[in-house]
């Protein structure tokens, strides 16, 4: 029987308000389902990393529960919710369906109307939310970016120790930053290779379409070929999933209005989207957009066209030959396809059925990397933690390329990689999709 403390560490008696506000609190239905059986710890990356009962899904069910039962939204309580990566682990490893995703997600809209956090950290959160969710933005940045890379002046920061006087946020921004390639230009519309078979509306994402455009023209690729015809809408802005992560509600609301508006306007049978954090949140509109009178509806029939790029391909069947592509591939689940979505199958047999190439499964696969949206911005140090684990995990399968399906995880197991000297190659399953079904050579994805 688990012991939980009447009140978090060090605290002071509730004051008669409690934790939470009246609009839409941590649901105390939702909390009485958790039984504090403890299949959860062990799925759990915080309490794999410290063994704390308050950093594990039911210790932090527990804090909900005193939250509502009056106690007060203190720093301890807060930073226990804080230190939840938001990876879903748990929620595959429920055996009584707790649904924590829903829980966590409560409690951080709640944290952020209701605690004033610290000068530099509500600095560091400005900066993250007024840059990450806008396209335009982040898509200013690659000319600087690139320049930096190519004039060598991240070694020199590192020689000259400046790199190490900074700010431990800012020295992980900067290590995360991944390389800037040239971006292919994307048509508003792709036509169907052959006969159509669907008409899909293509999400093209903020930091995959800002730093990962080549896996935006590998999905438009690919689904031409499987005979879709792709369209792509112009000016699509965010939708809305790091903001949710993190508690920004009212900004998340307002990113997933504008995102629902612009697809609904395509007339599309299926919309698509390569990232997992974001076709997690997708998925999600109906909850979000509840209380919008003029969207709901409509937010449940969105969501029901919603499809991860793998999960619509085993939905309607691959017609595209495969060529071989000898290679040995570590394929990496993304904790919001495989634990928010329920998505692990399918990516596997999409890579299965590539002549020659062969699947290896990474040790401990379900522990997330430590990427987690801008987790590893806001929490550096446990995230390399994660992320030193994962790599050391990624480098025991002897694999020639690692593949997952979210830039996130792609920018933090690569960083991660390096902190080992590891020269490992990355793609998403598209991309090696894409380059079976072209015919390409396994160079092509070797390019790092």
């Amino acid at each position: 029987m688990t012991e939980y403390p009447a009140h978090p560490a060090g605290e002071q008696s509730a004051r008669p308000e409690g934790a939470f506000d009246a609009f839409h609190p941590p649901q105390r239905e939702l909390i009485s389902d958790c039984v504090h059986c403890g299949f959860c710890l062990p799925a759990c990356p915080t309490y794999d990393l410290w063994g704390q009962e308050m950093d594990s899904p039911r210790g932090r069910i527990h804090l909900m529960e005193t939250g509502l039962d009056g106690e007060p939204l203190s720093e301890s309580m807060v930073s226990h919710f804080d230190n939840c990566l938001g990876c879903m682990a748990c929620v595959t490893a429920c055996p009584s369906g707790v649904q924590y995703g829903t829980l966590i997600t409560e409690t951080r809209a709640q944290v952020e109307r209701r605690h004033r956090r610290g000068f530099w950290e509500r600095a560091l959160r400005g900066t993250i939310f007024s840059l990450f969710p806008y396209p335009r933005r982040l898509k200013a940045l690659r000319g600087p970016l690139a320049l930096y890379q190519r004039l060598g002046l991240a070694g020199l920061l590192r020689r000259s120790g400046l790199l190490a006087r900074m700010p431990k946020h800012l020295q992980t921004m900067e290590s995360l930053a991944p390389p800037v390639r040239r971006a292919p230009k994307l048509p508003e519309r792709v036509r169907a290779l052959g006969r159509r078979r669907a008409v899909v509306g293509m999400i093209t994402g903020c930091v995959q379409g800002a730093f990962f455009p080549e896996v935006n023209a590998a999905t438009a690729r690919v689904l031409a070929s499987e005979g879709c015809d792709v369209v792509i809408p112009r000016s699509q802005g965010c939708c809305g999933a790091l903001s949710e992560h993190s508690g920004r509600a009212t900004e998340a609301v307002a990113f997933a209005r504008d995102l629902l508006d612009r697809l609904e306007a395509a007339d599309v049978d299926y919309v698509v989207i390569n990232s997992a954090g974001c076709g997690s949140t997708l998925k999600e509109y109906p909850r979000l957009l509840a209380d919008d009178p003029a969207r709901a509806e409509r937010a449940e029939r969105f969501s029901a066209r919603v499809r991860d790029i793998s999960e619509l391909l085993g939905e309607i069947g691959t017609v595209a030959e495969r060529h071989p592509l000898p290679a040995r591939i570590a394929y990496h689940d993304a904790c919001h396809l495989s634990h928010g979505q329920g998505i692990r199958t399918q990516p596997r047999e999409l890579l299965r059925a590539i002549p020659e190439l062969e699947l290896r499964e990474i040790n401990r696969g379900e522990l997330c990397c430590g990427s987690a949206g801008v987790y590893n911005l806001l929490q550096p140090q446990a995230a390399r933690e994660l992320g030193d684990r994962k790599a050391e995990n990624v480098v025991a399968t002897d694999a020639d390329v690692l593949v997952t399906a979210n830039p996130g995880c792609s920018m933090q197991i690569r960083t991660a990689l390096e902190r080992r000297e590891q020269d490992m190659a990355m793609a998403h399953t598209v991309q090696v999709l894409d380059a079976s079904i072209r015919g390409l050579p396994v160079e092509s994805l070797l390019r790092r």
